[in-house]
């Protein structure tokens, strides 16, 4: 298995879970072909059996802690 450190295409809002339809900020590759994408809950819950599975794994839950650069000393 591989993890995708800079991904070339990013997961945008409009990437869904595959299990609940939350925001993806995960997008699995299978070995087999195709991909799976996961909330940062699932993706955490799944993650010992994705492994197994995957290809590759584009984990972007760190965006889920990033402050935005727009954001204003009061906010951060």
């Amino acid at each position: 298995m591989t993890t995708v450190l800079t991904p070339a295409s990013p997961l945008t809002a409009a990437d869904r879970c595959d299990r609940c339809g939350a925001q993806a900020y995960l997008r699995v590759v299978l070995i087999s072909g195709g991909e799976l994408l996961f909330c940062a809950h699932h993706g955490r819950k799944f993650q010992p059996e994705l492994k197994k599975i995957a290809a590759e794994i584009q984990d972007e839950t760190d965006r889920l802690t990033d402050t935005p650069a727009s954001a204003g000393d009061d906010e951060r």
